[in-house]
């Protein structure tokens, strides 16, 4: 069978936008996810899990985890931390199913069999990792149809041509959704930020307290050590839980205090920058001044961050360019015209005026560069979940699913042939 259309304009298609940092999940035709959760959960042995009254939790093959925000907060006695992506592939297979069934049974609140999916993927995912989340989905959650779309694809949508520029979490994948062969990978991305911020704080003598550990705090002036009170009777939690905690401060720092300057890293330009005041949790509070500038650059010349060699690395205006140049020639000036930004780590402020300073010193004088960011905070951090929501509504992408009949008939090599 070819092609056959699964169903009408109202077929309740669901999507599913899984990153490296947080799990997007929603109805098709909806302007925001119904689910946005992070991707990493907690893992207790089932002795362990038996003895804790709450019920919020998954069982897998003898595993039981600990997802969504609430959950994963509750201070455990040996819950370790994990993801079950790499690189944006999905390598545990056990922890993504796990996701799959929270996010079916506490925000869809329906029966998978009802919906199709249409789910987002890594533009570097391989064949295997394709067919056996196919695979998965058609005989374990027996849903009725699937399609597999790159993230960069569904960013750009609905243009037909342009380049997404995505700074995210694990990895920065840069692509354009015309041809496949222009996918750049930079590692520089909001993990990176998140270790400068450790370092930094390292170099400061400043210790990271998650909130968890704190029952108290008193008020001290800037710069004076920090006045708390440690909580009585914690449990004794992983390192792994421990870290996790201690990035959502650094997270919440990253947001709050680092900008990424106009024009490239000068000592003393940064010094006369106004500074930002930033208390920690435990009450410790200071300005930071040129650090603030100086860890983001990290992100347009690597050549800056200590400890790295700047040769292998690109900055996020060359990523842009390389991979334009990896483009067929005639294809380019629709690539220039229409770069998209998107992903969280794109929000720090002055971002989209130094990229856009940047790329315009190198772009050919033939082309005209224009830079597509919007000013929605939600819309640059869901833009693949939101460009799914369109696209498996519509009328004329009914006839592209690849339906539980043609998967029985051809198997899970269709998609494949299906999903390009």
């Amino acid at each position: 069978m070819s092609g056959g259309v699964y169903g009408g304009d109202e077929v309740g298609a669901l999507v599913f936008d899984i990153g490296s940092f947080s799990v997007r999940a929603g109805y098709a035709g909806e302007d925001c996810p119904k689910a946005d959760f992070p991707t990493t959960v907690g893992l207790l042995s089932p002795e362990e899990a038996a003895l804790e009254l709450d019920g919020d939790k998954e069982k897998k093959g003898g595993k039981v985890y600990y997802i969504d925000t609430n959950a994963l907060h509750v201070a455990r006695e040996g819950m370790e931390v994990l993801s079950p992506l790499k690189n944006g592939m999905i390598e545990d297979w056990e922890c993504f199913q796990a996701i799959l069934d929270h996010t079916y049974g506490k925000h869809v609140k329906s029966e998978p069999g009802l919906h199709p999916v249409l789910m987002s993927e890594a533009p570097w995912n391989t064949r295997a990792k394709r067919e056996k989340l196919t695979e998965l989905m058609f005989e374990h959650y027996n849903i009725p149809a699937f399609f597999l779309c790159k993230t960069a694809v569904l960013t750009a949508y609905p243009r037909s041509t342009g380049l997404p520029m995505g700074a995210g979490y694990g990895g920065s994948p840069h692509r354009s959704p015309v041809r496949p062969i222009g996918i750049v990978k930079s590692p520089l991305a909001g993990d990176f930020i998140s270790m400068q911020c450790r370092e930094l704080f390292q170099e400061m003598n400043i210790d990271i307290v998650p909130p968890y550990m704190i029952a108290a705090k008193e008020p001290v002036r800037e710069g004076a050590p920090p006045n708390w009170k440690k909580k009585e009777k914690l449990p004794p939690v992983s390192k792994s839980w421990h870290n996790y905690t201690c990035n959502e401060v650094i997270q919440d720092f990253q947001a709050s205090v680092l900008q990424v300057s106009d024009s490239p890293y000068d000592e003393q330009v940064a010094a006369q920058m106004p500074t930002v005041h930033y208390e920690m949790p435990n009450g410790y509070n200071t300005d930071y001044g040129a650090e603030r500038l100086r860890i983001p650059e990290g992100l347009f010349d690597p050549s800056n961050v200590k400890g790295l060699s700047g040769n292998t690395m690109l900055g996020v205006s060359h990523v842009v360019t390389t991979s334009v140049g990896m483009c067929d020639i005639d294809i380019r000036p629709g690539l220039y015209g229409s770069v998209i930004v998107t992903g969280g780590n794109t929000l720090l402020q002055g971002f989209t005026d130094r990229l856009n300073r940047e790329l315009s010193q190198k772009t050919p004088p033939s082309m005209r560069l224009k830079l597509i960011a919007s000013n929605s905070t939600m819309e640059r951090r869901f833009s693949p979940w939101i460009g799914g929501s369109i696209l498996a509504s519509l009328g004329t992408f009914q006839q592209m699913w690849i339906s539980k009949q043609e998967y029985e008939e051809g198997g899970k090599q269709c998609v494949e042939r299906k999903c390009p």
